[in-house]
């Protein structure tokens, strides 16, 4: 029974309740040691009823081994009698086979594996529910507690209850907490009543059974220990009936405090301390007991005669680790055995340890602290030096490098393999751990600083930058005069700098560089902040490596921006290199294709290569790397006139991002997210994400996402029909420098600045503009792009044929839907009614299944002028659905399959069938077959040219 946790009893209650009914979530339990939180997680355990439990316990001596907290967790539901991998989609599955060690090759993708996890967590949830409890998170490894957080932050749609208990100030971001304080006097008097008439203690001795506690020393009690549970009991047990009645005063200091538990490790016989420490650093019981016979441990002198090089004059423990490993196997006598289960039993009857299957743990945490503080560091080293002689792999690695005494080549190769094998598996927060303490044992200055960059770059795939950055600065000082590892510390100085801190340093360090990667490095830095003349330096640098897709592209750009595109050979190469398109594999190639095809002018290109970027990154295991890709791929959707695929794009990057620490992506999906809503006429939701944009892009000089913020602020004038106020805007966008401002938005934002100088009557300023798009527009190819460019000469020059010629190459149905609400306007005015109304009303259409309100209103009050009463007709049934709801049906179209779609998008299956389970009805469908019939109706529908 638990006293004085009704509110926190109801809240788990709450949270079992809404798993039950699909709408399932996660909650932490904060709180200092022996408050009451593995209380609380037994409770839930109990409460759980037919829904299925899962739990898994951090151990400290496994904190640094990737994926042990996982493996415990899921070990019932992936063990072949019980095993439900089958049924995740074919990467999640391997991801998660790999990770777990049940398979060779790893995906080394941790959203990937973290998406497989939820999905074998969403179907060990059939059919009553799950329950996922996590005691001791402080301790679980990074891998796991990264593939669990993923998981625990997207259970809204699931049957799945999550609770972690966390001691200390360990941040757990995106789940709400419960702080557990200590108990008032009323509940510690309850409490200690009922475990003193308990008829014995833990180590069966009495307590003087019938003896209350008097309730002056309880609330005397409850002051000196915070009311916290463990010690109220504990101190109570130590305590004369004589002081318990308040008869006598209580000792000064209290018993127990900071050595709660040390009074009864000191009261242990020497074999049974030695066994203690065994336990306190390693888990295993098999490896307990055979490390206590190595050891030499004897039940007839009360000695323990290790037998090892660690005690041995000039011997170190990790030698004597390996001596123990590779020169003899090791001697296990029955005496030496039995020694060690004897121990153990005194252990378990002390109350101090449990005993479980193959395992072995202390009944509290504190009891392990108070062991290990209790040995002198040689025999803590002696211990790890035996059980690195008995381990294997991963273990025997920790295990040396614990013994280890001043640096050793040889341990520190056996944990960057440990590190490799972790990474192999995107166990990349565990990898960087594993090179810290390899590069701290390691001699060589150059190799140590080798490490320190790679523990550097897996600490940055983790998700912990700010890691990531202090590594790197120490490799950098440690790299002396290499000049190849201070080069590669400067590129990753470069890529850090550039995904979350300052765009211009970036620049400043990666101009340093001339190797091809490195230039390209320069390349994109100097894009992001907007920096012309940069951008054609590197450009140039480059026309010294060989010809090859990389090369052609940074060479072709700098070409165009310089003024030599046509004569100097840049439109040629950028032609060439977008020629090779069906050569490319990488993620990143896309998106270096994506910035050729922008730069010829052709927006509608670079979209759709994007999107391909985004499909690709999504299946290649590109670590880490995805909300930086999905920057592009929702930006180019939005430039396709897909405005809810692109807001369901940067929603999930947002997301993922702001997981990683990924700043400057932040920004871009914020940015982009407020141009979404400026179209949409949110105006205090654009102003909002537009703010926050700015206020990340402005100070790391990140001009790009600056401009698109601005741009955002733009078109919402221009949506309201606030011209004048548009045409600021536009104007202070294009005046922008680099930092402030991009090259790029001015481009693809003339047709808007066009139409807001034309609309606040400033002429000249839309023919400026005109001449400048132009020029840039000049060698574009592909129909949608000579479309913007003759609906551009169609305003300024008042020209209802130039707006006729754009309709006839509109591939966008958004852009047609402005091109042809600007004719019908033009149509109207020109007293000709019934040739505008068709236009005005297929425009509003549009905008309606767009959810572009103000232009849809726009159109409307066109269409009223012309004499229809312009009432708005019902929408498409698909504008019912949320934008990731029209994502699935978009994919079920296509022909995928749950798993497929769950694998594409980094759901569970069950989450894809409970978004269908939604979209059915508010469709008023019952079918695959007519969703996807729905859709390609859709599709058909607004990519007709006659609508317009």
């Amino acid at each position: 029974m638990l006293f004085g946790r009704s509110a926190e009893i109801a809240a788990i209650d709450d949270l079992l309740g809404r798993a039950r009914g699909g709408a399932g979530g996660a909650l932490v339990l904060r709180g200092d040691a022996g408050v009451g939180k593995t209380a609380l997680l037994d409770l839930a355990a109990t409460r759980a009823g037919s829904m299925r439990v899962l739990r898994a316990t951090g151990a400290e001596p496994e904190s640094d081994l990737a994926f042990a907290t996982l493996h415990q967790l899921l070990r019932p539901v992936t063990i072949p009698s019980g095993g439900l991998l089958d049924a995740l989609p074919e990467p999640q599955r391997e991801a998660v086979r790999g990770a777990l060690g049940l398979a060779g090759a790893a995906s080394g993708d941790r959203y990937l594996l973290a998406a497989g996890v939820l999905s074998l967590l969403a179907e060990a949830s059939v059919p009553d529910g799950l329950v996922c409890v996590v005691d001791d998170f402080q301790w679980v490894d990074r891998a796991s507690a990264d593939a669990l957080l993923f998981a625990a932050r997207r259970l809204s749609t699931e049957r799945i209850a999550m609770l972690l208990s966390v001691r200390g100030t360990l941040p757990v971001k995106g789940l709400p907490s419960l702080t557990l304080g200590g108990l008032p006097p009323d509940a510690a008097t309850a409490l200690l009543n009922a475990d003193i008439t308990s008829p014995t203690t833990r180590s069966g001795a009495s307590t003087g059974a019938g003896v209350g506690v008097e309730a002056g020393v309880v609330r005397e009690l409850v002051a000196l220990t915070g009311g916290n549970p463990l010690a109220l009991r504990e101190i109570v047990r130590l305590l004369s009936p004589a002081q318990l009645a308040g008869r006598e005063p209580l000792p000064d200091p209290l018993p127990g405090g900071a050595q709660l538990f040390g009074e009864q490790v000191a009261a242990l016989s020497p074999q049974a301390r030695q066994v203690a420490l065994l336990a306190a650093v390693e888990g295993d019981l098999d490896l307990v007991l055979r490390a206590a016979a190595r050891m030499g441990l004897s039940t007839d002198s009360g000695r323990v005669e290790p037998h090892d090089a660690a005690h041995a004059p000039g011997g170190s423990s990790a030698d004597a680790g390996r001596a123990e490993s590779h020169d003899r196997a090791p001697v296990l006598t029955s005496s030496s055995t039995d020694a060690g289960r004897v121990a153990l039993h005194e252990l378990e009857a002390a109350g101090l340890v449990l005993v479980s299957g193959a395992g072995v743990r202390f009944r509290h945490p504190l009891i392990r602290s108070a062991v290990h503080e209790a040995a002198a560091p040689a025999d803590r080293r002696a211990v790890h030096a035996v059980l690195g002689g008995l381990c294997e792999g991963d273990r025997r690695a920790w295990h040396l490098a614990a013994a280890a005494l001043g640096q050793d080549e040889e341990v520190a190769a056996a944990l960057a393999a440990t590190a490799a094998r972790a990474r192999e598996r995107g166990g990349y927060g565990d990898a960087a751990t594993a090179l810290v303490r390899a590069a701290e044992l390691t001699p060589d200055p150059v190799s140590r600083a080798a490490r320190l960059k790679d523990a550097a770059v897996a600490a940055w795939l983790g998700g912990r930058p700010g890691q990531a950055e202090s590594l790197l600065a120490e490799a950098r000082e440690r790299a002396g005069s290499d000049p190849v590892t201070a080069a590669e510390i400067d590129q990753l100085r470069g890529r850090f700098e550039l995904n979350s801190g300052s765009a211009a340093e970036a620049v400043r360090i990666l101009s340093a560089g001339e190797s091809l990667s490195m230039l390209a490095d320069a390349m994109e830095a100097a894009s992001y902040v907007g920096d012309t003349e940069a951008m054609i330096r590197f450009g140039g640098r480059a026309a010294a490596h060989p010809e090859g897709f990389l090369r052609d592209v940074l060479v072709g750009i700098g070409l165009m921006l310089s003024g030599d595109g046509a004569d100097g050979g840049g439109h040629g190469l950028l032609v060439r290199a977008l020629g090779r398109v069906g050569e490319l594999t990488e993620a990143a190639e896309f998106l270096w294709a994506t910035a050729a095809a922008s730069q010829l002018g052709e927006a509608d290109l670079s979209a759709e290569l994007a999107g391909r970027a985004g499909r690709v990154a999504r299946v290649s295991g590109m670590a880490g790397q995805l909300p930086v890709v999905l920057e592009f791929v929702a930006t180019g959707e939005r430039i396709s006139g897909r405005l809810a695929e692109s807001q369901a794009l940067s929603e999930e990057g947002l997301e993922l991002a702001r997981e990683a620490g990924y700043g400057n992506t932040v920004a871009a999906h914020l940015a982009n997210l407020a141009v979404l809503a400026a179209l949409r006429g949110e105006e205090e939701t654009c102003g909002r994400l537009a703010r926050e944009a700015l206020a990340i892009a402005v100070p790391h000089r990140v001009g790009l996402r600056a401009g698109v913020a601005a741009y955002a602020l733009a078109m919402l004038e221009l949506g309201l029909g606030r011209f004048a106020a548009a045409h600021d805007r536009f104007t202070a966008m294009a005046q922008a420098g680099p930092g402030a401002g991009h090259p790029a938005v001015v481009w693809r934002s003339a047709p808007d600045r066009i139409e807001a100088a034309v609309g606040a009557g400033d002429t000249r300023a839309a023919r400026a503009a005109l001449e400048a798009y132009g020029r840039r527009s000049a060698h574009a190819r592909t129909d949608e792009s000579r479309a913007l460019l003759a609906r551009c000469h169609a305003l300024v020059e008042d020209d209802a044929g130039g707006f006729e010629e754009a309709l006839r190459l509109h591939a966008n149905p958004f852009e047609a839907a402005r091109t042809g609400l600007l004719l019908g306007e033009r149509l109207r005015r020109a007293y000709r009614p019934g040739e505008a109304r068709p236009r005005l009303r297929a425009a509003m259409e549009t905008f309606e299944a767009a959810g572009a309100r103000p232009w849809a209103r726009r159109a409307q009050g066109e269409l009223r002028a012309a004499g229809e009463s312009a009432e708005p007709a019902p929408g498409p049934l698909l504008d019912a659905l949320t934008p990731q709801e029209l994502r699935i049906a978009g994919l079920v179209a296509d022909g995928l399959s749950s798993k497929e779609i769950a694998a594409r998008l980094f759901l569970s299956p069950r989450t894809v069938e409970y978004h269908l389970y939604k979209i059915y009805p508010k469709l008023g469908i019952t079918t695959r077959t007519e969703l996807a019939r729905l859709v390609v109706l859709r599709k058909a529908g607004t990519a007709r040219q006659d609508m317009l």
